[in-house]
């Protein structure tokens, strides 16, 4: 068996690639000896890890409401508010989601990336609704893994522009990195595979609400996806169509369902819709 593979196996609160980069960096041995993360062990190898403490966090806890679905010893699931970014990055520094949670939760910065503790996913900063956040290493590996494995049920409601036909179908494009706006996503020929279900809901005039559910996790896949069959998502300032109704995208993880992973019960939370997109529904409609 492969070292990386070995290690994770062995260690449940580290992922292969964590065990690879620890691998990298001499933290895991093989009878003294630092190795390769490809290396086929032997019986009677004799394996050591060391893990690093994690370097001091620069985040600050910031006191906000959340309002959180579920929690366990593992896991919060909890239900996003449209306009706050989920982690930390150039532009949004402070007052996200991750903010949020460490005012509730300062341990977590001992948990994965110093910027993104505790994140196994995210959603875009103008998208409401439910998401998953780990409270510790075990529980962290474990829910990427199902994420990897796309065993993890993920549903949107999403309108768009248009009366979308048939009522049931598949989207299957490779996206990637706009060649013509680094900043935006697009459907391109080497990009990486990716897959879109969904269900019509209800028309609505010249709108259609649909159930959404991404196969894969890309970056603005379902946005993307919808612009690239002809049926925007309305609000979506980038790839769809402004509306009067709406000051952001109307998208909404409405559902989602995954195992525990301290048990391997499967749970499904979701979120109803939020007053802007409801009122807008009522308006449209």
């Amino acid at each position: 068996m492969r070292l990386d593979r070995f290690v994770s196996e062995r260690c449940p609160e580290l992922s292969r690639t964590h065990a690879q980069k620890l691998i990298g960096d001499g933290c895991i041995t093989v009878n003294g000896q630092e190795s390769k993360a490809s290396l086929k062990l032997s019986t009677g190898d004799r394996v050591e890890v060391v893990i690093p403490p994690p370097p001091p966090s620069p985040l600050s806890p910031e006191a906000m409401p959340l309002n959180i679905l579920y929690e366990n010893d593992d896991l919060l699931v909890v239900d996003k508010p449209a306009g706050l970014t989920v982690h930390p990055a150039p532009g949004h520094p402070a007052h996200t989601l991750v903010n949020a949670i460490l005012a509730h939760y300062p341990h977590l910065t001992d948990i994965g990336d110093s910027l993104r503790p505790g994140i196994v996913h995210r959603l875009d900063k103008d998208t409401s609704g439910v998401m998953l956040v780990a409270k510790n290493r075990v529980a962290q590996a474990n829910l990427a893994e199902q994420f990897k494995n796309r065993t993890i049920v993920k549903a949107y409601l999403v309108l768009v522009r248009g009366k979308l036909k048939p009522e049931n179908g598949v989207i299957e494009a490779a996206l990637g990195r706009d060649p013509g706006n680094r900043q935006r996503m697009a459907v391109v020929s080497r990009g990486r595979e990716a897959r879109t279900e969904y269900r019509v809901v209800k028309y609505l005039g010249d709108a259609t609400l649909l159930e959404v559910r991404p196969e894969t996790g890309r970056t603005h896949q379902i946005r993307v996806h919808l612009a690239a069959i002809g049926f925007p998502v309305v609000g979506d300032a980038t790839y769809g169509v402004k509306s009067k109704y709406l000051s952001r995208q109307f998208l909404h993880a409405c559902r989602l369902g995954f195992k525990l992973p301290a048990t391997g019960q499967y749970m499904e939370f979701t979120s109803p819709l939020p007053p802007d997109l409801d009122q807008a529904l009522r308006e449209i409609g």
